[in-house]
């Protein structure tokens, strides 16, 4: 299915996501740095790289939620793109938590919950990136309306056009047992 949010004729929320994405990531790391070095520089760019990537997430959640709003409903893309759009609000609010608590800090030195659930948001926003990419790459949400919303899960083994059944159900032809 074609996008319904784009910028210059291309999806707009692959192209947005980069940001938050590597920002939140690279404040992370730079979190990791910190650690090591006990250098608070390093605590401080982690500080501004959160409130980037907040920024930047709340405007790739926008369109993304338009292209969601577009899926047909029923289809294996409708449920991973619920699933990766209400982790990456999870992600969001994660990292907001753990700015919360940097803060009021001197030099926004994160304590240990906020480190902690900076880490925890960076590895469910591994997870929430695998299921962008499996609605892009596998389903072709947001590329064109030849897309394959019930293919497969990717890690299936099975091409993306094993599709058959009413309805373009997915069902495996050696068991003939239905997959979700």
């Amino acid at each position: 299915m074609e996008s319904q949010a784009k910028l210059a004729g291309h999806a707009a929320h692959p192209i947005l996501i980069v940001f938050p994405l590597g920002l939140l990531a690279t404040a992370v790391l730079f979190d990791v740095v910190y650690l090591l070095t006990d250098n608070s520089v390093f605590a401080l760019v982690a500080y501004w790289m959160v409130v980037a990537g907040l920024l930047g997430g709340v405007a790739a959640a926008l369109p993304g939620w338009i292209d969601w709003l577009a899926i047909p409903g029923g289809t294996r893309a409708k449920r991973i793109g619920l699933l990766h759009g209400v982790g990456n609000v999870v992600v969001l609010l994660l990292f907001a938590v753990s700015w919360l608590f940097r803060r009021d800090e001197a030099g926004h030195v994160p304590s240990v919950v906020a480190m902690s659930l900076s880490f925890v948001a960076f590895a469910l926003a591994g997870v929430t990136g695998w299921m962008g990419s499996e609605l892009v790459e596998r389903l072709g949400v947001g590329v064109d309306d030849g897309a394959h919303l019930n293919a497969p899960n990717s890690l299936s083994g099975r091409p993306a056009t094993d599709i058959d059944g009413k309805g373009g159900r997915v069902t495996d032809p050696r068991s003939h047992q239905r997959f979700a």
